[in-house]
């Protein structure tokens, strides 16, 4: 068979080609395309809307880094202001203890002072007694010297457990 070429085959093939292309543009393409701008738009909302809520986190996370240091802060501010307060308390404490071992001491000294005055003047008062008693014994006795002397230690050995 010889091949022959028909202009009119050609023609209406071509003819045909083209009203298929409009047909598919027009029931195909336009969907299609229209579904891939719809995708694109959806997957460039998605895209920005994870950008957004990547800077929203960064911007927390900045936040809480702020937040975080200023807690620190606070606290070593705590901490500081709680051993200042330790060591005037300490401090008020000694000088309290102090104070009270002072007047302690004082009153104890004066305690003493006051035992020793009664204790003198109990002293002193026995001893004018004694020396009434022995003025007495003496007057009535007129002894001699020597019998003055005798008579003067048994009375001092009889207040000695007394002195």
């Amino acid at each position: 068979m010889p091949s022959t070429f028909a202009f009119g085959d050609v023609l209406f093939s071509l003819f045909t080609f083209f009203i298929l292309l409009l047909l598919l543009r027009r029931f195909a393409w336009g969907p299609i395309v229209k579904q891939m701008k719809k995708r694109e738009n959806h997957i460039s909302n998605e895209i920005e809307t994870a950008e957004n809520h990547r800077q929203e986190a960064e911007k927390y996370l900045e936040e809480q880094r702020v937040e975080m240091e200023k807690a620190r802060e606070e606290a070593q501010s705590i901490i500081e202001t709680s051993r200042k307060t330790a060591q005037e308390q300490s401090k008020e404490i000694i000088r309290e203890s102090h104070e009270e071992a002072n007047r302690m001491k004082d009153n104890a000294l004066a305690d003493i002072t006051r035992e020793r005055e009664q204790a003198v003047e109990a002293l002193r008062a026995q001893v004018g007694q004694l020396s009434v008693l022995i003025a007495t014994k003496i007057i009535e006795k007129e002894l001699d010297e020597e019998e003055q002397e005798k008579l003067i230690q048994e009375y001092v050995q009889e207040s000695g457990g007394r002195l």
